[in-house]
Parts: C-alpha cells; sequence; structure tokens
C-alpha cells in the first residue's frame, strides 16, 4: 500500500508521522509532496519519509492519497493533478469545507473520504469524523480508517452535515477547552498564584476530571453532583454558570462553528 500525503502543513504531517511510524505500511515509506525548501529539507532530515518536489513523481503510483492543503490552494492543485490519477485510487481530504462532490468533480473521480480531524491528533489524542462516497468499498474504508487511527481515534459518519456538525464539536472543540483553562489560568493568577502553580493546578484538574470521566459510565452530570455539596463552595461556581447562562453559550458557539462550516462548504 503506497500512501501519500499532498502537504506537509500542521495536520498532513501530523498524519503523516502517525501513519510513519505504525506498522501500516510494511516497509513502504509514507511519500510526502511539498513545495516548500524549507519545508523539504527539514523533512529529509527525518529520514522517515520519501519526500517528492514533482506531482508527477509521487501521484500515478500511489494507492491513497491524503489532501491536506489549505481549501483556497484545492482548485489549482486539483488543475495539476487531474491528468496524474486513475479511478483506483482513493483520495482522502483533510480539507475543511471542500466537499465530496467538489473533489470528485474537480479531479474527475469517484473514490473520495472526507474528514474532519483535530489538534490533539499531534500527540495521538486525535479524533477525526470522516464519511465516504457510494464509490468507497467497505474493504477500502476500513483500510483508511486504520490509518486515520494511527493519530488517535475515529468515528464513522452517515453524511457529510455530521461532518459539519463534529466541526463545531471536536474540530473547534480543543480551542473551547483552551478557552476555559486560559480563564481558568488568569482566575488563579488574579487569587495570588504563581504562573507555573497556576498551570499546574488548572492543568491538571482538567486531566483528572477527564481520566473520572473515560474510566466510568457516569455523565458529566451525576459527576458535578458529587463534587457539588449544597450550600458549598461547588455549588457557588455552578449557580454562577447557571445564573450567566454559560451552558446555553457554550452550545451556542458550538452551533456557531458548525454553521460557519455549513457556510464554507456552500462557498465551494
Amino acid at each position: 500500500m503506497k500512501v501519500l500525503v499532498i502537504g506537509a502543513g500542521n495536520m498532513g504531517l501530523t498524519y503523516s508521522e502517525g501513519m510513519a511510524d505504525s506498522v501500516l505500511l510494511g516497509k513502504q515509506k509514507l511519500r510526502i509532496f511539498d513545495t516548500d525548501p524549507k519545508k523539504i529539507e527539514s523533512l529529509r532530515a527525518t529520514q522517515k519519509f520519501d519526500i517528492y518536489t514533482s506531482l508527477d513523481d509521487a501521484l500515478p503510483k500511489s494507492d491513497i492519497v491524503f489532501l491536506a492543503v489549505k481549501p483556497y490552494h484545492s482548485e489549482d492543485l486539483f488543475k495539476d493533478m487531474k491528468p496524474l490519477i486513475n479511478d483506483e485510487q482513493i483520495f482522502v481530504s483533510l480539507m475543511a469545507g471542500v466537499s465530496i462532490e467538489t473533489i470528485q468533480k474537480g479531479l474527475g473521480i469517484q473514490k473520495v473520504i472526507k474528514t474532519m480531524p483535530n489538534l490533539p491528533a499531534k500527540v495521538g489524542k486525535g479524533v477525526t469524523s470522516y464519511t465516504e462516497a457510494n464509490a468507497v468499498s467497505r474493504v477500502e474504508l476500513l483500510m483508511v480508517r486504520q490509518l486515520l487511527d494511527t493519530t488517535g481515534t475515529s468515528i464513522h459518519v452517515t453524511s457529510e452535515k455530521f461532518i459539519d456538525a463534529s466541526t463545531g464539536i471536536s474540530g473547534s472543540g480543543p480551542a473551547y477547552v483552551f478557552y476555559f483553562m486560559q480563564s481558568m489560568l488568569e482566575a488563579a493568577q488574579k487569587m495570588g498564584f504563581s504562573d507555573y502553580d497556576s498551570k499546574i493546578l488548572v492543568s491538571n484538574t482538567f486531566e483528572g476530571a477527564i481520566e473520572l470521566f473515560n474510566q466510568s459510565n457516569i455523565s458529566p452530570e451525576r459527576w458535578i453532583d458529587k463534587v457539588a455539596s449544597k450550600g458549598g463552595t461547588t455549588q457557588a461556581a455552578i449557580d454562577s454558570m447557571e445564573d450567566n447562562n454559560v451552558k446555553q453559550l457554550i452550545q451556542d458557539a458550538a452551533y456557531a462553528a458548525f454553521d460557519r462550516a455549513v457556510e464554507l462548504g456552500k462557498d465551494k
């Protein structure tokens, strides 16, 4: 199985490293195509990949092709790719806002899988939602899922609608968590803790809470009940959030990201 990643930006390189470090490719080295001289030099220094600066050499003999360029580069890229590809190749898009149909028409092919990755893939804790065109077989889908899972875990969704929805939850979600963390960091610092102690307090609180949640079948609401006692400090904090409608604001933010993902897709 020959796998090519087109684009060595953040997500392209993240998935490249995950796949290259796995056993899925056997003796084949993962292929990367990019045109940035500095990136090419850096990638070659790792000796983990086969690096290509020409699509003519990289594309025709690749079985699975990951598209990891900025969406606004896709139209020009498709024109360069189209003469070099064939109907048996599978194209996996990491591009936000570019529909399966757009890729099919742009490349003149049918086998397309669209994904929505997220930033924690960089540390092997990512979650990637994905869906496929009708032409992709179950065996081909399983092969691609195994590749996606090298950066964390993946979930199959039944349509592109859920790719847009997952953008609002998992795709943009790390930023929501960082926003909450930043707010808690600033609160700790205002209370007099040092920057270092504030970071320890906040990061370990998040990590511990997530671990409790993952190791149980208990809902977040029940965990809140376990921490909060009537008239206590935690209940005072929860009451403040409820009074300020924080839950609804978070849900509104997730829907704002979802709606924007839909808008971006319509522009393509």
